[in-house]
């Protein structure tokens, strides 16, 4: 059984295109092509189905078209619209961060450490409504807000759940 703790979101299913069971994936990764046999995992009803990739290409930046295996006609794709997609870790190799990959929802639940390994907190949320994206770090009863900017991540741990940060001189005071 697959467990969202061993996924990561990579977007979300559009509508289909054209009549053969393509459906568009609107997502920002470009792992596909990394991985020897991708499949992708849609959450059905509370449980995380795997589904296999029969062929795919890329329309534009934010687009991949893609071809599930079974899935044949435009009504069956139709039935994937609007479900959040994951990708599993297990796929990626070890060494890349996937910082450029991940929604930033994805890191909710995650320990946030600093640059000297001191415990922060755990990300509860994500603001994306502004052009600033922020992490809402729960420390100390307190709710801190971090920029979730990719400079400032040092490391990253999705085995353990762990973000690794360099905290600016300060920034904790202010809170």
């Amino acid at each position: 059984m697959i467990r969202q703790e061993e996924l990561f979101r990579i977007g979300r299913f559009a509508k289909p295109h054209g009549v053969k069971g393509e459906i568009s994936l609107q997502t920002t990764i470009e792992l596909l092509d990394d991985i020897e046999e991708p499949y992708l995992v849609c959450d059905i009803e509370g449980i995380f189905v795997p589904f296999f990739i029969e062929e795919y290409r890329y329309k534009g930046s934010t687009i991949i078209l893609i071809k599930l295996e079974g899935v044949d006609t435009e009504e069956q794709a139709r039935k994937f619209m609007g479900r959040e997609v994951y990708l599993p870790y297990e796929l990626v190799d070890e060494e890349e961060n996937l910082l450029g990959e991940m929604t930033w929802d994805s890191f909710i639940g995650y320990q946030v450490r600093d640059d000297e390994n001191n415990s922060l907190g755990v990300i509860t949320a994500v603001d994306e409504s502004t052009q600033n994206i922020l992490f809402h770090i729960e420390h100390d009863g307190k709710e801190i807000l971090f920029p979730a900017a990719e400079e400032l991540i040092t490391a990253v741990d999705h085995i353990a759940k762990e973000i690794q940060i360099h905290l600016p001189e300060g920034l904790l005071d202010l809170w």
